[in-house]
């Protein structure tokens, strides 16, 4: 086993790493560097201590330099910098930076768990106003002090990203009006853009303004001290505070100057057991690039869970066991207002990139009993192989309970499972928490009937181009839903009187048959197909096609007057 284990950097890997070693090594000398004041602290809840939901910053400070010591007797030196790796002589040159003394530690093994640094473009006009960034305790120190002194009204947040999002919302708690710039046409750029737009939607209804798919230029401060963000089109918009929330890069200058080996992005490039390309230094976190665990590409995912995991195999591995880390699925779930986002595993974007053949499913289940008050509706996106069934990825939105589908989504997808496989899972149920056919084993259903080919689908996407070719659309929804809303072109006939009115169909073309959220349309399907009429469904309904295909501007107005139930 290894005497000697040098650590730098602490938050989730490094921490975990050391924590796990001790356990399985009491006589190990474990010293962990960490740069800044703080060792181990919850870097995920900084925006809620900005927004005033995390009261005392004490809670943010998860495990003291004083409680390592104490209870795992390792020693912590906070303020203390790597500055460099002589691989020869296994040593590390450090700076305290307290009174900028240098000297040098040897290790038999060593970690590397430098983390990510906030990515801060040099923007022109940028270093004269008030733009903070957020991935630390004094980072959250800083913006909070900020606030309380200059009291602004206006917060500007570059990116539509985790931290970007969590910021609108805390901010916004202060009583101070955002908006968020994002490059892309969209925010949460791991979504799908139709499943982002239940994002968009409870942002405008919580009077966020989004300017989506326009950059940031520039900053500007006028004569009276009024700071304008110029974006790439030219819009000026008005601010007293920026938050830059672009995204993170990888802190691997200490790596990439001793010699090992990054990956295209700059990461450490890691094997199974978390060794760098020098088989005595491992390295874990948001530093290093592993693989996807469906489709095993290479990736890199900045996230807490993924780097605890990495630093408990790395511990294992170091003390003499055989453990591999397998990959990682990305499942992720981030807090938006009163809209909760979760997702796992691969997207739609990525497998038309890589070329997989896939199908998809969307639905809008509540996620509890229906007649048990307090219930919302979820709006989940299941991916999976249309030949075989195999679950490729899944996006939930809505109320309570959508980051609990996409758990046990995850759980099937680490297990190779299928969608049959969701059909059969027996999940937990009462009135307050779940229905007795859970909104999983729905998914699974709906599925399944398309992989058998007992089901036709079509989708949202394909909508209008069936309208421009004039095919037979049917609205099977009632009277007042088809007065309220419908497809260009469509027909109406009610579920109810489809079997009255069969001599109105033609059988010598096919029927696209569409409702509210697809399960109406189902049953009139079928019905039809036992009648050898050619139909199809619109999988998620009209409801899906109307959020997917809005504007921004009719998002706006759906937000303020939806024309139906979207999430609440």
């Amino acid at each position: 086993m290894t005497k000697k284990l040098l650590i730098v950097g602490g938050v989730a890997g490094g921490a975990s790493t050391a924590a796990r070693y001790r356990r399985l090594n009491e006589f190990a000398e474990i010293t962990i560097l960490e740069r800044g004041p703080y060792v181990s602290f919850a870097n995920c809840g900084l925006p809620y201590y900005v927004g005033g939901v995390i009261e005392d910053k004490e809670n943010l400070e998860l495990v003291t330099p004083q409680v390592f010591l104490e209870r795992f007797n390792i020693d912590v030196r906070i303020n203390n910098e790597a500055i460099s790796i002589d691989r020869v002589t296994k040593t590390v040159k450090v700076k305290n930076l307290e009174d900028d003394n240098e000297f040098n530690l040897e290790y038999d093994t060593l970690v590397l768990s430098p983390g990510a640094e906030p990515i801060k473009p040099p923007f022109k006009g940028m270093d004269n106003i008030p733009v903070f960034t957020l991935r630390t305790i004094p980072d959250t120190l800083q913006i909070v002090e900020y606030i309380e002194t200059n009291k602004p009204k206006r917060a500007t947040i570059i990116g539509g990203g985790f931290i970007g999002l969590e910021m609108a919302e805390n901010l916004h708690a202060k009583g101070i009006e955002i908006t968020i710039i994002e490059l892309m046409d969209q925010v949460m750029v791991t979504l799908d853009r139709e499943m982002a737009q239940y994002v968009h939607y409870e942002l405008y209804r919580n009077d966020v303004e989004l300017v989506l798919g326009d950059g940031v230029n520039s900053f500007e401060k006028d004569e009276s001290g009024q700071v304008f963000v110029i974006t790439q089109s030219g819009r000026k918009v008005s601010t007293d505070i920026v938050v830059l929330a672009i995204g993170v890069r990888p802190e691997s200058k200490l790596a990439k100057e001793c010699g090992l080996e990054l990956g295209e992005r700059g990461h450490i490039v890691v094997n199974k057991f978390m060794q760098t390309s020098d088989p005595h230094i491992y390295a874990v976190g948001d530093v290093v690039q592993v693989s996807n665990y469906i489709t095993q590409e290479k990736i890199a995912v900045p996230l807490a869970g993924p780097a605890n995991k990495q630093g408990r195999i790395a511990a294992n591995n170091i003390a003499g066991e055989t453990e591999e880390y397998e990959g990682v699925l990305a499942a992720a779930v981030v807090k938006v207002f009163d809209l909760t986002v979760a997702q796992v595993g691969l997207n739609e974007k990525m497998l038309k990139n890589m070329n997989i053949e896939y199908e998809k499913v969307y639905l809008h289940p509540m996620n509890h009993s229906g007649y048990y008050p307090g219930g919302n509706k979820l709006a989940p996106k299941l991916l999976f192989d249309k030949k075989n069934g195999k679950i490729l990825g899944a996006q939930v939105l809505g109320g309570d309970g959508a980051e609990k589908r996409i758990d046990v989504i995850s759980t099937v997808i680490h297990f190779g499972g299928t969608v049959f496989d969701l059909e059969k899972l027996e999940l937990t149920y009462a009135p307050p928490f779940g229905s007795a056919r859970d909104p999983v084993n729905m998914a699974g259903h709906i599925a399944a009937n398309m992989v058998k080919g007992k089901m036709k689908p079509y989708h949202w996407h394909d909508v209008d181009d069936l309208v421009e070719k004039g095919s037979f659309l049917i609205d099977v929804r009632r009277d007042d839903e088809f007065e309220i809303i419908t497809i260009k072109g469509a027909i109406h006939i009610s579920e109810f009187e489809m079997r009255q009115r069969l001599d109105e169909l033609p059988k010598d073309k096919p029927i696209y048959a569409f409702c509210q959220e697809g399960f109406r349309a189902y049953i009139s399907q079928m019905n039809l197909l036992q009648r050898n009429f050619d139909v199809q469904n619109l999988i998620g309904g009209i409801k899906t096609y109307i959020i997917a295909t809005a504007t921004q501007e009719e998002l706006k107005k759906m937000a303020k007057n939806p024309p139906y139930r979207i999430i609440f």
